[in-house]
């Protein structure tokens, strides 16, 4: 059975299998889409068919929104061209839930998926028109946080954007100089009110992704490109707003059980592929089960109505309070933990690390000891009880095949927000001291010696995509696992950079300790796990 609208005929065969379909007439809501679009979603990855299509499909399947979602890609055109359009632009989602039960759900509420390239004239040209439509009340991102960066590895800006910087908003180049343009597009057809919305994870993501559209009316207005007035509208927050949000679902790449399981069901033409471009994509996704969806209330032209999937619209000191909890200190600083030793260490499954007791009181330490002294209760979320789910439940489940080395990417571009925003907690406190940070300093000595490229058996690994890997590696290319070096000269310049751990660890006083820990780390083979018994106690019950 093929998944595409021919095959979703047969209903019955669908609901035999297992599947819950969608509960509207896709047609009918394609229509009222293309006349009047409201939501306008930028990165067409897993995250975003596990969660917000999915909460599109819950409101329309109860009856709540008339309107579906449009879908766009402008980093990695094959996710479109193999995924969507082949199949009519519908997924299924696979929920892995901590029981070992699993969800079957056909995903039918994104009716248009599109390239944003302004070298494919149709495409950028119903772009326009979508954003030129009084009815478009959000675009959201999910582009990843290094998306919304202007600047390389280096500091040098990007060619793309330096391009378009220069040139003007006809043909951009870069992702976001051509969302940019998509809203000058929207500022000539009456200077519409929109709100963008980074779902991304990342601290204070709405102002970042300001930042960056800013920037670029900002140049086009000093190139004379624009008008001076655009440069106005997109900083007027009554007309484009740019709400901070927090997300959190865990999404892993698609899993090859799940798709033996789905062609098990007679499904055809499941089989995933990784792009030129190195994004892993099927016509399927495998998610867990828990999500979070925190989103600043700034809407000047309306919102969707995301409260009844789930959502919590509040505000901005809330959300900050929230993204804070987690992003610094109840998930994802565990995550890069467990992600940079995974990969020392030989892992493949997150969930497996959780089954050695010295990973595991690492990530207990992180969470419990070092992490929540310093978090705020948003109110709206309980930052103990998050955790517990975090790490009782969430991390270890055996069912969700989520990778060390997936979330080892772009751990450069992490690390400042994910531990560095708990030491300065701790160095701006009256009652708490910077030494008590021990595990900290610990995960920056396993970062260090991960870029080494060599795991604790000394066998050379690849790894993961980083955009400081050339600028770092090259640091730490000519140590050897048991032969002495001066690691203090070697690392001092790195351990200076605020830009990657969010303060300058000499003045922080953390220095030493991480020069230690990586010392140790490169005694030989199997010095990793032996530094980590030495310093990790075995896991306590905080639950």
């Amino acid at each position: 059975m093929q998944l595409n609208i021919q095959g979703l005929e047969n209903t019955t065969f669908w609901q035999e299998a297992g599947y819950r379909l969608p509960a509207f007439d896709k047609k009918t809501v394609a229509a009222a889409t293309k006349a009047s679009p409201r939501w306008i979603h930028f990165g067409a990855g897993n995250i975003f068919r596990a969660f917000q299509a999915n909460l599109m499909q819950q409101l329309l399947d109860e009856g709540k929104c008339d309107t579906g979602l449009i879908v766009a890609e402008g980093y990695d055109y094959e996710i479109i061209e193999k995924v969507y359009h082949p199949h009519d632009d519908y997924s299924i989602l696979v929920t892995l839930k901590s029981d070992g039960s699993m969800e079957k759900k056909v995903i039918g509420s994104i009716t248009e998926s599109l390239l944003l390239d302004s070298q494919n004239e149709a495409a950028f040209f119903r772009l326009q028109e979508i954003f030129s439509a009084p009815s478009l009340q959000m675009a959201s991102f999910t582009i990843t946080e290094k998306g919304y960066s202007l600047t390389d590895g280096k500091g040098e800006t990007i060619p793309a954007i330096l391009y378009d910087f220069t040139n003007g908003p006809r043909t951009p180049q870069s992702y976001l100089g051509k969302v940019a343009s998509l809203l000058y597009t929207r500022y000539l057809h009456g200077q519409l009110p929109l709100s963008l919305v980074s779902m991304d994870n990342c601290s204070h993501n709405g102002d970042k992704l300001k930042t960056a559209i800013l920037a670029f009316a900002k140049a086009w207005s000093d190139h004379g490109l624009v008008e001076e007035a655009f440069l106005s509208y997109v900083s007027d927050a009554s007309r484009i707003a740019y709400p901070w949000s927090m997300i959190d679902k865990i999404t892993p790449r698609p899993d090859p059980a799940v798709e033996k399981l789905l062609k098990a069901d007679r499904i055809d033409d499941l089989e995933q592929t990784v792009t030129a471009k190195n994004t892993w994509i099927a016509p399927f996704v495998n998610a867990e089960e828990s999500q979070y969806l925190v989103i600043e209330d700034a809407f000047p032209n309306g919102r969707p109505p995301l409260d009844q999937a789930g959502v919590i619209y509040t505000t901005r000191e809330t959300v900050d309070k929230v993204e804070k909890m987690k992003v610094c200190t109840c998930l994802n600083p565990l995550h890069t933990a467990l992600a940079i030793f995974g990969c020392l260490l030989g892992y493949t499954l997150i969930a497996d690390e959780m089954k050695n007791p010295v990973l595991k009181g690492l990530a207990e330490s992180i969470g419990y000891e070092e992490g929540l002294p310093v978090v705020i209760n948003p109110g709206i979320l309980d930052p103990k009880a998050f955790l517990d789910e975090v790490l009782q439940v969430r991390i270890p489940n055996p069912f969700m095949p989520d990778t060390p080395q997936r979330i080892a990417c772009d751990t450069s571009q992490k690390l400042p927000v994910r531990f560095g925003e708990t030491i300065k907690a701790y160095l701006s406190s009256d009652t708490l001291s910077i030494s008590s940070l021990q595990k900290i300093p610990l995960v920056f000595a396993g970062w260090l010696r991960y870029l080494m490229g060599i795991d604790d058996a000394g066998r050379p690994f690849t790894p993961s995509p980083d955009p400081m890997l050339d600028v770092l590696m090259p640091v730490v290319a000519d140590v050897r696992l048991g032969q002495p070096c001066d690691a203090h000269g070697l690392l001092a310049p790195i351990l200076k950079r605020s830009d990657i751990f969010g303060a300058d660890l000499f003045q922080a006083g953390m220095a030493d300790a991480v020069i230690g820990y990586f010392t140790e780390m490169i005694a030989g083979p199997g010095a990793v796990a032996s530094t980590l018994e030495k310093y990790i106690a075995s896991p306590s019950l905080h639950g």
